[in-house]
């Protein structure tokens, strides 16, 4: 649909909040939106101009627009979250989780059985799930085995058949893990009683339970029944036992969600931690693929409903690293600071890194399924497509990483035979650039690499990839340059935003099919040189590494250095910031210094083209 096009039906759109919904040639729905104001928010695909080229693809697809109006913000979040679950519509962001989790259910019937099942049947029974690993979910059946006496037979125990004594007890009595209702030796409101505490325990609320246990002890005591109230005690020694297993901040925490995400290229992860009672008794990491120009914040919001929704939350409030718009009706949002739940969010985000860390290696280790033949195939065709002299068999691929704009270290991966070859995978703290400086950093990083290959006399890859586009092309072939290497190896630069291929010289640039097989190549060693440097630069920041540049700035310490780098957002943000601006966040006196300090010492940044 052209701009003209949508011209001519923008006043009949809506002006409230709803959903819409994008159609193709076929008919077929292509992407779903909320938002508060339908017509502001449709009309901006048309009336800006795009970036990504996965945005202009959208909308040079879109044939039909439908429109629901609803009541409120929630009900349009609630909604564009059920039909992007139930059409998996090709724009929108892809949650790749298609696993069946276990339930336990406590069966809709005549004292209860209880055991665990991936099919949830609408027969009223109660359903507790799903769990994330079959593994916790015969732990939890182990810890009502041994704490909750109940029926595993799978007797029609109606009065009228245990009142005919239609039944005999079994060997489950004899051992003591069944009280014998088949024989009445039970009544229905004990059996019950049991099933309302193994709820308890379903919930990680195990305080009640052993509040019910020491009663009872205190009752058989008083009768002199002191085996009884000894088997009572042994429940409460367990539980203790179990509980201690469990990951525990504080058991005033309360009920709580937690979550934290990490962005590598066009996929997110994003990791849940269900905490009841301060307890963590759920934990899952997912997968998203973006599809168009969503924020984190988008990406996250997506993901919290949908994990809520599929592990049925009743937290009502929800941990998250950074401010979201999370609409749910009576949802606390909260940014911890410190305290326990800073400790859960932090705990959060080393699983979620854990996670990644893992999947990277599996990838390595699956090589992405591909025979050796095929992996050939696909560099062979990647040298069709970039028209290279030679099979591209050895490959490097450069990458600048800072934070905030302050801390720059840089990347390299190989890939050998179109595989990963983490031997020679190396990463630089950049020595030579003042300040940020991205094409100054690529153009000491490459000189060092290439150096380094000649001295030993290694040999020199077959294509080089610089991920930023034009100008970080134009510095690492000025190293090539000074090393006499041109012409020895070829050198593509890739854009950050729409996958376009740079080659020195040419003032075009060339777009792959974003499906072909050279492109997911080539992604895969950008995502692949995004995680290395990352990491890095991650274990660089927390081992106390890097130390901001304010700091080197006499009478600035580092709390004030955090405070300015917090405010706004980079160093470079800071030396381009009004005197008036810095006295805002750090105060009159300390702000006239930095500012001189700042004026005579602005470094000298080479701007790209």
């Amino acid at each position: 649909m052209t701009a003209q096009e949508f011209s001519e039906i923008s006043s009949t759109i809506p002006t409230s909040p709803g959903i819409y919904k994008y159609y193709d040639g076929e008919n077929k729905l292509i992407y779903v939106g909320k938002a508060k104001h339908l017509r502001k928010r449709v009309s901006s695909y048309f009336n800006k101009n795009l970036v990504s080229y996965k945005t202009v693809e959208l909308v040079n697809r879109i044939r039909k627009i439908e429109f629901t109006i609803v009541n409120s913000e929630q009900d349009a979040f609630l909604l564009e979250n059920s039909l992007i679950k139930e059409y998996q519509p090709l724009f929108n962001i892809n949650l790749k989780d298609d696993k069946s989790y276990p339930y336990i259910v406590v069966k809709n019937e005549q004292f209860p059985r209880v055991f665990f099942t991936r099919k949830k049947i609408a027969d009223g029974s109660q359903y507790f799930g799903p769990y994330t690993s079959l593994g916790k979910v015969r732990d939890l059946l182990e810890v009502i085995k041994q704490n909750v006496p109940l029926r595993n037979c799978k007797l029609n125990l109606t009065p009228n058949n245990i009142k005919k004594n239609k039944f005999k007890v079994c060997l489950e009595y004899h051992l003591g893990n069944c009280k014998g209702p088949c024989e009445a030796l039970q009544t229905s409101e004990d059996y019950e009683e049991g099933i309302l505490q193994l709820k308890h325990i379903l919930k990680g609320n195990i305080s009640p339970v052993m509040q019910y246990f020491r009663e009872k002890i205190k009752e058989h005591v008083l009768k002199l029944e002191y085996e009884k109230a000894a088997w009572y005690q042994s429940k409460i020694d367990h539980l203790q036992k179990y509980q201690s297993k469990s990951e525990v901040v504080n058991t005033k925490t309360g009920t709580i969600d937690v979550f934290s995400i990490i962005e590598e290229g066009a996929t997110a992860y994003v990791n849940y931690l269900a905490v009841a009672n301060g307890s963590i008794i759920q934990t899952k990491t997912i997968t998203l693929e973006k599809k168009l120009e969503e924020t984190a914040a988008e990406v996250l919001t997506f993901a919290i409903a949908q994990l809520r929704e599929t592990f049925g939350a009743e937290a009502r409030e929800i941990i998250v690293p950074f401010e979201i718009d999370y609409p749910e009706k009576d949802i606390t949002v909260t940014i911890p600071k410190g305290g326990d739940r800073k400790k859960l969010l932090d705990l959060s985000v080393k699983n979620v890194n854990y996670f990644t860390e893992e999947l990277q290696a599996k990838k390595i280790l699956k090589l992405e399924d591909k025979t050796s033949e095929e992996k050939m195939r696909v560099l062979d065709q990647l040298q069709t497509d970039l028209h290279l002299k030679e099979l591209p068999l050895h490959i490097e691929c450069f990458d600048n990483s800072n934070f905030h704009g302050s801390y720059p270290v840089a990347a390299m991966v190989c890939f050998k035979n179109g595989e990963p070859s983490k031997k020679d995978y190396r990463h630089y703290n950049i020595k030579t650039v003042t300040g940020i400086n991205d094409f100054a950093s690529m153009s000491e990083v490459v000189y060092r690499r290439y150096f380094r290959l000649m001295a030993e006399e290694k040999p020199l890859p077959n294509l080089v990839i610089i991920d930023g586009g034009k100008g970080q092309l134009s510095a690492a072939l000025e190293s090539i340059e000074k090393l006499g290497l041109t012409g020895s190896l070829t050198l593509v630069g890739l854009a950050k935003n729409k996958e376009e291929l740079f080659f020195a010289g040419d003032t075009s640039s060339l777009e792959l099919p974003w499906d072909s097989e050279s492109l997911k190549l080539i992604r895969r060693i950008r995502d692949e040189v995004h995680r290395f440097g990352i990491t890095f630069h991650r274990n660089q920041r927390s081992k106390g590494t890097f130390k901001n540049e304010l700091e080197s700035f006499k009478g600035i310490g580092k709390q004030t250095a955090d405070i300015l780098l917090k405010e706004f957002r980079s160093v470079a943000k800071v030396r381009e910031a009004s005197e008036m601006d810095i006295a805002k966040v750090i105060g009159t006196k300390k702000a006239a210094m930095l500012y001189q300090l700042l004026k005579t010492d602005a470094p000298d940044i080479k701007k790209g083209p």
